[in-house]
């Protein structure tokens, strides 16, 4: 593990329809002309989820601006305490944590399978690989149950935590992308702006929910993470965290991770930020993405800006400065 200490406060106004990740600086080391160009494949092909996936963004999306957007919400900001190593062909779908442990759900035919990982060194201390027709999706705990679901085969499945052993599993309508747990009900997402609200007995549909910005809807909900009361949605494609009210399915704040993983330092143009995971027992937030080598430990910093559900608001610090790289 290396350890530094920056503070970041970005401008997260990509996670709409019409929206795009900022990826153009010129405290980027790749040329001008190479960023435009890799900013445009990041739109068109960054959603090809191994190359199979239909980005929801269309070119001329990708180059609208959302400038009427901004002042409204701020963005959340946060201080970077540890990184970690990750497997960089680990192409993540899900992140979670559970009695302390680390659990990681890839994706990709073939190559999809349920880990549980340490931490501190990125090693895998336990696989179970899926069925090769199966592509790995989102993750979480529910009734001390591993959660994993598949994105088009309908399919979830239920694992001990120990052993990583399945135990059974469940029918799903439509495509599984994202997972978390919620007031006993499983929550899960399929790349819309819609939230599904399971039962977390039989996982018959209780309510679907639209999340929605402004007005806006916010699709490409991805991986899932309930921190705090607030349900936490990786935005595909592209590197923002919405914040998201479960109660009325406003986005009430952002998290803007576009400053963690350089544009030049990516293998691939998947590898967008996801991967969420919220260790309840000491407050840390962790995230990592698509083939990314490196999983990130935060510190989410207080804003008076935030909804009243969120508990002993504080004034972000006045110096809080740049991210300690900038681009996506």
């Amino acid at each position: 593990m290396s350890r530094f200490r920056t503070e970041g406060v970005g401008d997260c106004r990509y996670g709409l329809e019409k929206s795009r990740p900022r990826v153009v600086s010129s405290r980027n080391n790749l040329p001008f002309a190479l960023q435009i160009i890799l900013t445009i494949s990041l739109c068109q092909y960054g959603s090809c989820y191994a190359l199979s996936k239909t980005p929801f963004l269309e070119a001329h999306e990708c180059d609208a601006t959302a400038s009427k957007l901004s002042g409204t919400v701020p963005d959340r900001p946060y201080e970077i305490v540890a990184r970690y190593p990750h497997d960089q062909d680990a192409f993540t779908q899900g992140l979670t944590f559970y009695r302390g442990n680390l659990y990681e759900s890839t994706g990709k035919y073939r190559q999809s399978s349920l880990r549980l990982l340490d931490l501190e060194t990125g090693n895998v201390l336990k696989e179970q690989r899926l069925s090769h027709d199966l592509f790995g999706e989102g993750l979480t705990v529910l009734g001390q149950q591993l959660v994993q679901l598949t994105w088009k085969s309908g399919k979830a499945f239920l694992y001990t935590p120990d052993e990583l052993r399945e135990t059974g599993g469940f029918n799903i309508n439509g495509e599984g992308w994202g997972a978390t747990g919620y007031r006993n009900q499983l929550v899960i997402s399929d790349g819309s702006a819609w939230l599904r609200f399971l039962d977390a007995r039989d996982y018959h549909q209780l309510k679907r929910l639209q999340v929605k910005f402004q007005g806006n809807p916010v699709k490409g909900l991805n991986e899932l993470e309930t921190v705090d009361g607030l349900i936490y949605a990786n935005i595909y494609p592209g590197d923002c965290i919405a914040q998201i009210d479960p109660r009325s399915g406003q986005v009430v704040g952002w998290i803007n991770l576009e400053g963690l993983m350089p544009l030049s330092a990516r293998s691939h143009s998947s590898a967008v930020t996801n991967g969420i995971a919220y260790n309840a027992e000491t407050g840390e937030l962790f995230v990592t993405g698509k083939l990314w080598p490196y999983i990130y430990k935060l510190k989410l910093l207080r804003r008076k800006a935030l909804p009243d559900i969120r508990p002993h608001h504080r004034q972000a610090p006045d110096d809080a400065g740049d991210m300690i790289t900038n681009g996506v």
